[in-house]
């Protein structure tokens, strides 16, 4: 079969499961019409917030817009990466903004205006709150975006000899790929939220800098992830069993989501389990970090060398990261997220080798 077909029997497959036939119908392949459907559920949810408050009324009213959010990037079919980016703003980070919405803990507020409302359950960003530090965001690098740029656009070139690299080298790239893409395009959205006079709070701080795993994940890496799970998940377990038990419950939600979002990009059913298992695996890791932390510090042992730990966060990242986390990625889906970026690449490349002989066409 096609890949075309396989997409569409998997689509077929998540429609029996999630009765959303109707709107995949009206939905289908168009982006234009999902972000205007997105919009008006947004504009719904507010709207319904505004004239209910917390609890089961509004959580029932705001059951529609979480569905949708959760069906919307089936969508998507002609584009594993638009599919699989649609996924993560609208069935994770949208779908957990709404049902916090539901409870009235924000980030989510009917009290905001209606640009800002949009702007922040459709997209990764987090407004700064005025009870935040006061301390000014930094401002976006021009040489760090330039240089992202420059690795993108040799990484595209590339991905051409895709089908001659080892497993590994282009599970690497890709890596790479995909860190320098969303810390281009998130600082991007969160600029465009400040020239419309919003004030978003950073997504990425330099994870290659990190100390240690607690600093990776709670302070540098994907931000907007840990300031949804902190509300949603870490809060209300940690007030219950603890701090350890929040950490845990934080990882394996994240496990399941990074779950979820694989079977968004593949369209099968069911996961492999190795997402879940890196991210269990760094919670475990983590708890047990702070515990050890803990002892050497009242032990008088002197810290370790920021440039030691960096160097050990780093392999550890990246050893389990190629144990557990990209495998999950092995089973088709690896292949259609670079085809479709090589055919990006080829675009451009096919563009750019034009533009001389429109120049010369024109001299003559």
């Amino acid at each position: 079969f096609s890949s075309f077909s396989i997409a569409r029997s998997g689509l077929r497959s998540w429609n029996s499961i999630h009765p959303v036939q109707p709107a995949m119908e009206f939905l289908q392949d168009s982006i234009p019409k999902v972000c205007l459907a997105a919009a008006a559920a947004a504009l719904y949810a507010r709207a319904s917030s505004s004239l209910l408050r917390p609890g089961l009324p509004r959580l029932v009213a705001l059951l529609p817009v979480l569905a949708f959010l959760a069906a919307a990037p089936l969508a998507c079919t002609s584009s594993t990466n638009v599919r699989g980016t649609a996924a993560f703003f609208l069935a994770w980070l949208g779908t957990f903004k709404v049902a916090l919405l539901a409870a009235g803990r924000g980030p989510l507020d009917p009290a905001l205006p209606v640009l800002t409302f949009l702007f922040t359950a459709l997209l990764p960003v987090k407004l700064r709150g005025a009870a935040a530090p006061a301390k000014a965001g930094k401002p976006v690098s021009l040489v760090s975006c330039a240089v992202k740029v420059a690795v993108i656009a040799v990484l595209l070139w590339l991905y051409q000899f895709s089908d001659r690299m080892h497993l590994y080298a282009r599970l690497a790239l890709y890596g790479v790929h995909m860190y320098c893409f969303f810390d281009l395009l998130l600082p991007c959205i969160a600029a465009a939220g400040g020239a419309l006079g919003m004030e978003m709070e950073p997504q990425f701080d330099r994870p290659y800098l990190a100390s240690s795993l607690r600093d990776f994940w709670g302070r540098r890496w994907n931000l907007m992830v840990s300031a949804i799970l902190r509300p949603s998940v870490y809060d209300p377990v940690r007030a219950r069993a603890g701090s350890a038990a929040g950490v845990l419950a934080s990882f394996a939600v994240s496990g399941l989501m990074h779950e979820a979002m694989v079977c968004y990009l593949s369209l099968r059913w069911p996961p492999s389990g190795g997402m879940a298992a890196f991210f269990v695996l760094h919670g475990v890791c983590c708890v047990a970090e702070g515990w050890w932390a803990r002892r050497w510090a009242t032990s008088g042992w002197p810290p370790l060398q920021r440039p030691v730990a960096t160097a050990l966060v780093g392999l550890f990242v990246t050893a389990t990261s190629f144990w557990l986390f990209f495998p999950a990625l092995l089973p088709g889906v690896e292949e259609k997220l670079m085809e479709e970026w090589a055919a990006v690449g080829a675009f451009f490349l096919d563009a750019g080798g034009k533009v001389p002989s429109y120049g010369q066409r024109s001299k003559s």
